[in-house]
């Protein structure tokens, strides 16, 4: 019976072609150089001017995005221990902390974001 091997040995030609075909087929020509556009920061990632003392807390810098904002007061929070141990998701606040979270002893983690919203000029 060399019916069932000969039509398996035709099929497996044509799948070989087939997948050269795609393989051709999905291979990309790399860009130029100049030619891709930079994307701008929009949203939570733009930066915007901040209050005086949000930039004091930042280490003097002018403007700054939303998350990196949050990133440095978390990676404060993390370097002095400032997190309570008996309830995480409570924040006691060192003096520096103080000045940007409304003189606040103690602030949960949620409210963060909402305290610090005051620190941003508001977009036009």
């Amino acid at each position: 019976m060399s019916g069932p091997s000969r039509f398996f040995k035709s099929s497996r030609a044509l799948f070989q072609a087939a997948s050269k075909a795609s393989a051709s087929a999905k291979k990309v020509t790399p860009k130029a150089a100049g030619s891709a556009t930079p994307k701008r920061a929009t949203g939570i990632l733009k930066l915007v001017p901040v209050s005086s003392a949000l930039s004091n807390f930042l280490g003097g810098a002018p403007e700054a995005s939303r998350t990196e904002v949050v990133k440095k007061v978390w990676e404060h929070i993390k370097l002095h221990n400032l997190q309570n141990p008996a309830n995480k998701r409570e924040i006691n606040c060192d003096d520096k902390l103080k000045t940007i979270f409304d003189g606040k002893d103690k602030v949960g983690f949620l409210e963060i974001a909402k305290l610090l919203s005051c620190h941003f000029e508001k977009a036009n």
